[in-house]
């Protein structure tokens, strides 16, 4: 019986030790990603800037050998979007050291079509068409943000619930 009891006790302490744990690491998490977001509105002019300077050094990796990936990605959203460049199709100069922009970029999609005049090209920036567009999407963004929030918090709150009642029986056995 005494052998049961203190097996008992064993279990409750490492269940503790754990939901302790879960409870500390989803508070943490939870703060980093609120405080993020937080960053995110206070410094978002400075982000606009690092975004589209990035983007721009991204372009010169655009068809090199181990980067498939950015160069599909380009290509996506460039024809999804129709648009071309981070700011405009000139962007795509500095890459080529030539007048000419990825197919990606063409009103109608040929090979080598973006040899050809700057009139069979797309003309609007890629950075200011997917900013707007998620801008557009920007309540179902707002709805995917509060629900994995609600998530978390709903976590945190069964995490320290169940903590609780088991402090609670722990000090009963004890």
């Amino acid at each position: 019986m005494a052998h049961n009891c203190l097996q008992c006790i064993k279990y409750l302490m490492f269940v503790f030790n754990l939901l302790f744990w879960f409870f500390i690491m989803l508070l943490i998490i939870f703060l980093l990603e609120l405080t993020v977001v937080i960053l995110f509105f206070v410094y978002t002019d400075k982000i606009d800037k690092y975004a589209q300077r990035d983007l721009k050094k991204g372009l010169h990796l655009y068809g090199t050998d181990g980067n498939i990936g950015l160069t599909n990605a380009w290509s996506i959203i460039q024809t999804d979007f129709r648009c071309c460049g981070v700011s405009n199709y000139t962007d795509w100069f500095e890459v080529y050291n030539t007048t000419r922009v990825p197919d990606s970029c063409c009103l109608e999609f040929s090979e080598n079509c973006g040899l050809h005049s700057p009139g069979t090209w797309w003309k609007a920036p890629c950075y200011e068409t997917v900013k707007i567009w998620l801008q557009e999407n920007l309540l179902a963004v707002g709805i995917f943000g509060l629900c994995t929030a609600m998530v978390q918090i709903l976590g945190l709150t069964f995490a320290m619930t169940m903590y609780c009642q088991v402090v609670k029986a722990d000090t009963y056995c004890a």
